[in-house]
């Protein structure tokens, strides 16, 4: 009697199998993989060609939306409070409305990753203080590396390259802001009317102000001064030796470098064959009396910060 029931009672489930085994085999149709979440983005820089360029490296992902582009804090909270993105990319020096101004109302809406060619100490000190997820310095990183902060800042892993680990490494060890950091330069966060108060908290569950500002977007829009910063090009302008020297054509193309874009990258924001890319290189490191492309970065970031080409 056990072997008949084993029997009868086996036949069956084998032959259900088989039978399954059969379909799915023919229709050809296995169980799909979950499709990952696309990271909605804003970016915000006060230069369309790095805004371009950035637009440019992280749309070519299929995880990576570019929703949104600023040029400058407050356009950035705006486009935040009308978007909700998953990230804001977010520069330092910017007219109007500043990084560093803008931030602690960007904080309360999505996670910032600073991207600047801003790296003085102070300004790294704080804008981590105010609750930025991650610090970038053009020239430091490459555009795989963008692609991993960007995910990464999304899920809460900061991300820094060398100058902006440097200064934190140096708040940890010493307890202190990092040697060299006081006030901030002229202009920057001085829209921001509360930049001397103690931060708040970054979620708005645990800060009743934050609840507020989300509630009406418009009282938090009132607290940003018109008092302009210093943008790009202004710092830019400090250094008119090599800039007199470049055509507006070759000072973008240098942005994208200093960026970390490849020539073909370079040619699809511009709109340029890339041999055109390498003419506009060759004549760029030539003015700037560079040998390579790590050395003109080098020497592009004291012409952008103003300090001896």
């Amino acid at each position: 009697m056990p072997d008949d029931i084993s029997q009868s009672s086996g036949h069956p489930w084998t032959h259900q199998t088989q039978v399954s085994q059969h379909t799915s085999t023919a229709s050809g149709e296995f169980p799909s993989l979950p499709t990952p979440p696309v990271l909605r983005v804003v970016v915000a820089d006060d230069n369309p060609v790095v805004r371009a360029g950035l637009t440019v490296l992280l749309s070519g992902r299929d995880d990576i939306e570019v929703v949104a582009e600023a040029g400058d804090g407050r356009e950035a909270y705006d486009a935040a409070v009308r978007l909700r993105p998953d990230v804001v990319l977010l520069d330092v020096r910017m007219p109007g409305v500043d990084g560093i101004s803008a931030l602690p109302h960007l904080v309360r809406l999505a996670p910032v990753l600073m991207m600047t060619y801003s790296r003085e100490s102070a300004i790294v000190h704080e804008a981590l203080r105010l609750g930025a997820g991650g610090y970038l310095v053009h020239g430091e990183f490459t555009a795989d590396q963008l692609v991993a902060a960007v995910r990464d800042v999304r899920q809460g892993r900061p991300h820094f390259t060398p100058t902006a680990a440097g200064a934190l490494l140096a708040t940890v060890r010493d307890g202190t802001p990092p040697q060299g950091a006081g006030p901030l330069p002229d202009g920057l966060g001085a829209a921001f009317t509360a930049s001397q108060q103690p931060s708040a908290p970054a979620h708005p569950a645990q800060n009743p102000a934050a609840q507020e500002a989300l509630a009406s977007p418009q009282l938090t829009a009132q607290r940003f001064a018109q008092k302009p910063s210093l943008s790009q090009a202004d710092v830019a302008h400090s250094s008119p030796g090599v800039l007199t020297e470049l055509s507006q054509r070759e000072v973008e193309v240098m942005d994208l470098i200093a960026s970390g874009l490849t020539n073909q990258q370079i040619a699809a924001t511009c709109f340029i064959s890339q041999k055109t890319v390498k003419n506009h290189i060759n004549r760029i490191f030539a003015k700037l009396n560079a040998t390579s492309r790590g050395e003109a970065i080098a020497i592009w970031h004291g012409v952008r910060r103003g300090g001896p080409a």
